[in-house]
């Protein structure tokens, strides 16, 4: 019996003989991808979460999320963002084109697909009430800035003694 011992530094090697292998066999066969992948579970935004006294300031990481795509739901304590991420079928044929009239070309077939359709998700649950109306959002970048005001106490429903 042959025994040999992994560490980290040999377990790139296996793998990159098996991407030769599947590469080879792929252009042998002409095999391709299919181009609507399953959509992929989404992903959890990384998140800075600062407190003042009027409110709490979140600042989170959404890369290629678009204004449009992005949905932000306060609810009591409870704030829920989400945010789709589409992935165009098609890629674009050729280099990019400094013209601005590009000649016509036919859609490049897709041969292999490594990013996914995917989206974001996070729900914060904040120690106070958060009031809507006083809270802000600004995305710019790919990060989203959060400004979740703190609702006051209200003093209705007290009583005075006399």
């Amino acid at each position: 019996m042959f025994i040999v011992p992994v560490s980290r530094q040999a377990a790139p090697l296996p793998r990159a003989f098996d991407r030769l292998f599947d590469d080879a066999f792929e252009r042998f066969l002409g095999a391709t991808v299919n181009p609507q992948p399953a959509t992929a579970a989404p992903r959890v935004p990384a998140l800075d979460l600062a407190e003042t006294d009027d409110a709490w300031i979140a600042t989170l990481d959404l890369p290629g999320v678009a204004r449009a795509d992005l949905k932000v739901q306060i609810d009591g304590r409870r704030v829920q963002i989400a945010a789709e991420l589409p992935v165009a079928a098609d890629m674009p044929s050729g280099a990019a084109v400094a013209d601005a009239n590009p000649p016509a070309s036919p859609p490049a077939r897709l041969v292999h697909r490594e990013r996914q359709p995917a989206g974001y998700a996070r729900t914060l649950t904040l120690p106070r009430e958060i009031d809507p109306a006083a809270s802000s959002a600004k995305l710019l970048d790919g990060v989203l800035t959060l400004t979740l005001a703190k609702r006051r106490a209200a003093d209705a429903g007290s009583l005075q003694i006399s």
